[in-house]
């Protein structure tokens, strides 16, 4: 049996998923990408390869041997895409929920039902299908969940709206003793350094009292004050539109002292380390062409 635990996005690591780029598939179609960013770099010719990408993953992994973390990989679909272990299901306490993603990406979470059975069946969440959700829009975080949502009338026009108001009710529904707080993202088929993709691409707690936060993928103002005002402006570093677009707030933690960032993130390396934190830089640059960075590429089962 594998044993879950997860309460909030700090506390210390012990076991994960972690995504494969193993047999990843041709460069996608234009018409096949999910994301505005992947689209710029399927037209700029940049996609990032295969061998890049397993190269930065292997970079991840070997930071996760150092500090001990059990990891987890999923099991090889050929010609899939599988870097992004977060989308596919998430924990919340002691259950694991198989998050409703787009159904063309449905063979991802069979690549991972070794585990999925492993897990006592009550602690087995399957959602209704009207509930659409993913795990980068998923943040627990003590007594609360913070969740990224798009409610707009015109959710269904947008590829990039991956969280519904109908999942925020049901995990409301699942775990009434938390807070459920839910934030209205800025999404774009279109613009990329305009679409909050998920939560944890504009937003992310750390350490104890500390977040990374990006103002306007935010939809509502009165929201992202919130989130200011939870932590206090001294705990919150800000990041530009451009530090967005490069997934400045898609870092990862695996203490409340420990995080994993990319090493191109110089002026976030440099004020983490400024807030004592100790900074593990790994190179994630090509991955984060397809919108998805460090948090995108994992999914912890147990944290202490």
């Amino acid at each position: 049996m594998i044993k879950l635990n997860i309460t909030n996005e700090t506390s210390r690591l012990r076991s994960v998923v972690l995504g494969t780029a193993v047999d990843n598939g041709p460069i996608p179609q234009i018409s096949h990408a999910y994301d505005p960013k992947s689209v710029e770099h399927l037209k700029a010719g940049t996609y990032p390869t295969e061998k890049d990408m397993l190269r930065e993953l292997e970079a991840l992994n070997q930071v996760f041997e150092k500090y001990n973390v059990k990891v987890y990989r999923p099991n090889i679909i050929k010609n899939c895409n599988q870097i992004f272990a977060r989308d596919i299901a998430f924990v919340i306490e002691n259950k694991i929920i198989k998050a409703n993603i787009l159904p063309d990406r449905d063979l991802e979470f069979q690549a991972i039902d070794y585990l999925w059975n492993q897990i006592p069946k009550d602690n087995r969440i399957v959602l209704p299908e009207k509930c659409h959700i993913e795990g980068g829009d998923i943040m627990p975080w003590n007594d609360y969940i913070f969740i990224g949502n798009y409610t707009g009338s015109d959710y269904a026009n947008y590829i990039t709206a991956r969280t519904n108001k109908e999942a925020v009710k049901a995990i409301e529904k699942l775990f009434p003793h938390k807070k459920v707080k839910a934030f209205e993202l800025r999404k774009s088929n279109t613009k990329a350094k305009e679409n909050a993709l998920h939560l944890d691409c504009c937003f992310q707690p750390i350490g104890t009292n500390k977040a990374i936060i990006h103002e306007n993928g935010f939809l509502i103002k009165s929201e992202y004050d919130w989130l200011i005002n939870f932590f206090g402006e001294q705990n919150v570093f800000q990041i530009t539109k451009d530090e967005m677009y490069h997934m400045q707030s898609n870092i990862f933690s695996i203490s409340e002292k420990v995080i994993v960032s990319e090493e191109k993130f110089t002026r976030l390396n440099n004020w983490l380390r400024n807030q004592d934190f100790i900074v593990e830089e790994v190179p994630f640059a090509e991955i984060s062409k397809q919108e998805g960075l460090l948090r995108c590429s994992t999914m912890p089962l147990f944290r202490d």
